[in-house]
């Protein structure tokens, strides 16, 4: 009997150290299912974030092509600035240009104006002189015709003589 007694002490201290060994591993178990719930509240947290910072990275990239698109506009506008200024200083030289053929059209204009007033007043004298001519034409035709007469009637008392 002694040893069925020392079999059930064995037993029994088997039992308790099995007891503790559950009690352990009972607390082990539930640290790891501590740990494993910290884990997936992380894994959920993460998840959540990771998320969030995908969206972002989403959104990022979209502001990213907008960004592209906005510098390939302002190239495009600065090249059509840089065309449109072009085509101004263009016109600008061309108007200036325009301006000095204008003001000299004008010069001369001017001068073609004081050209005609002169040829005009040289025109009115020299009418007035033709009309002075033709009075004294008149005057020498009339005196002419007179002087006929005197000479005709002389040649005919002298035929009748």
């Amino acid at each position: 009997m002694d040893k069925i007694r020392e079999k059930l002490n064995n037993l029994k201290l088997e039992a308790e150290s099995w007891q503790e060994k559950y009690e352990e591993l009972k607390e082990q178990f539930k640290q790891v299912e501590q740990e494993n719930i910290e884990k997936e509240n992380e894994i959920k947290s993460l998840s959540t974030k990771n998320q969030q910072l995908e969206d972002e990275v989403e959104k990022l990239e979209d502001e990213l092509k907008e960004t592209k698109l906005l510098a390939e506009d302002s190239t495009n506008l600065k090249s059509n600035n840089e065309n449109f200024t072009k085509k101004n200083q263009d016109l600008e030289e061309e108007l200036e240009e325009s301006d000095a053929k204008l003001k000299e059209t004008i010069e001369k204009l001017r001068e073609s104006d004081l050209n005609a007033e002169q040829l005009g007043r040289k025109v009115i004298a020299l009418e007035e002189e033709r009309d002075d001519w033709e009075k004294k034409h008149e005057e020498i035709t009339a005196k002419y015709e007179e002087a006929q007469k005197e000479l005709d009637e002389i040649a005919a008392s002298l035929e009748n003589l």
